[in-house]
């Protein structure tokens, strides 16, 4: 008896485990090899300043902005995300970059269109390498986080709840996530994942990469 007792239990815990793996599920799977996958869209695309190469996906840093009202980013790059009703949706990508103008940064956007969005992001912020999330509602603004970044490297993470996101990042040698920050969403339509850089200079050449984007669906 103890022996079936052994093995039910040992089934229990595999099936359980099973499970637990069945409940997440790889939506989009986007390591930018040699083209970019069907589902993505530019806003305002310069077709000169961007490429994908064996190394991933790369954008110039042009000058423009995303952060309040000028909304003139170049490059912009969009797609579509799942329903994730009764389930919780993460977006992930790991971004590398070198930035070197003030608010000069690579960001990981839970976007609705230009005015409506949250970004987590690698920044320059009065001269610090820093990570930065912000909400945005009708072009109005607001800081979540600044947090000190010493990485040119870092894996970006937005989790959506319900009607809440949760920020975090993840530097090359780390084990576990680091939170920057929550907040509501500035709901206005359908969300959208972004990818976005700006506020780079106009006569050097900074190109971020972009590698390992990431849609998944936990259930509840």
């Amino acid at each position: 008896m103890r022996g079936k007792s052994h093995l039910a239990l040992a089934i229990g815990v595999l099936l359980t485990t099973c499970a637990c793996l069945a409940a997440d599920e790889t939506v989009v799977r986007e390591d930018f090899e040699r083209k970019l996958a069907d589902g993505w869209l530019w806003v305002r695309e310069n077709p000169s300043a961007w490429r994908v190469t064996g190394h991933g996906l790369e954008v110039r840093s042009l000058p423009g902005n995303m952060w309040g009202p000028p909304n003139n980013a170049v490059n912009v790059l969009v797609r579509p995300l799942p329903n994730f009703t009764n389930s919780t949706l993460e977006i992930a990508v790991t971004i590398e970059n070198r930035p070197t103008e003030q608010y000069e940064q690579a960001d990981l956007v839970w976007y609705y269109d230009d005015s409506h969005m949250v970004k987590l992001g690698q920044e320059l912020v009065d001269g610090k390498l820093s990570i930065v999330m912000g909400r945005e509602e009708k072009d109005r603004t607001r800081t979540i986080a600044i947090i000190p970044l010493n990485s040119f490297k870092v894996r970006l993470r937005l989790t959506a709840n319900g009607g809440l996101l949760r920020g975090e990042f993840r530097l090359p040698e780390d084990e576990k996530w680091r939170l920057a920050g929550e907040c509501d969403m500035p709901a206005k339509g359908e969300p959208k994942a972004s990818l976005q850089t700006y506020q780079g200079p106009k006569a050097a050449e900074h190109w971020v990469k972009f590698t390992e984007f990431r849609v998944v669906k936990h259930s509840r």
